[in-house]
């Protein structure tokens, strides 16, 4: 009798077991479900408040010519004639001349309103993500340029190699519906 209360136990457990883990089976994938159907309602993009500008997005993403690009916020500007987004530190002149101008690319153009007054503005076709008018900006400016993946280009992988490799972890999913995390004039630093 002793005997048969044992199977009776270990055929329960073994039941029971086997419930619970198809019940845990369930569950996962539910749980997987839910979350690629978030995944596939959200989009790459970087956090520019707190991008640093360290050249990953240049050299990381996946496709031949970066999906991010540089931007900027222009109410934040000041319009600078000595624009450290710009200009190299310590520029020979503060003109256009190739070598006192910080991207590599040629991406950003200087048009002057009117003295003391330049107009800067990005042209995206040239841009490589590469980040260093951003870091310039960051480090002596007002921040007024920074960084953001262009969903028209951008492939929107499920582990985006750039987000990996971002030191700052300023790459995060947004929803889909509103793509982009600007700078505020009332937020900038």
């Amino acid at each position: 009798m002793a005997n048969d209360k044992e199977d009776i136990t270990r055929r329960k457990f073994l039941r029971e077991g086997l419930w619970g883990a198809c019940l845990t089976g369930v569950g996962t994938a539910a749980g997987l479900t839910v979350a690629r159907n978030n995944r596939d309602n959200t989009v790459w993009q970087i956090d520019p408040y707190k991008c640093i500008g360290c050249g990953n997005c240049a050299t990381y993403c996946v496709l031949e010519r970066s999906a991010v690009k540089c931007v900027q916020a222009y109410a934040i500007c000041g319009y600078c004639d000595l624009c450290t987004g710009y200009l190299v530190p310590e520029p020979k002149a503060l003109d256009t001349g190739a070598e006192n101008e910080l991207c590599p690319t040629g991406a950003i153009k200087r048009t002057y309103v009117e003295d003391p007054y330049y107009e800067y503005t990005i042209d995206e076709t040239l841009c490589n993500g590469c980040g260093k008018c951003v870091k310039g900006c960051l480090a002596f400016g007002n921040g007024s340029l920074f960084l953001q993946v262009r969903h028209d280009r951008c492939k929107n992988c499920n582990e985006c190699s750039i987000a990996a490799a971002c030191p700052s972890r300023a790459y995060t999913r947004v929803p889909a519906g509103q793509p982009y995390l600007l700078k505020r004039v009332d937020l900038a630093k």
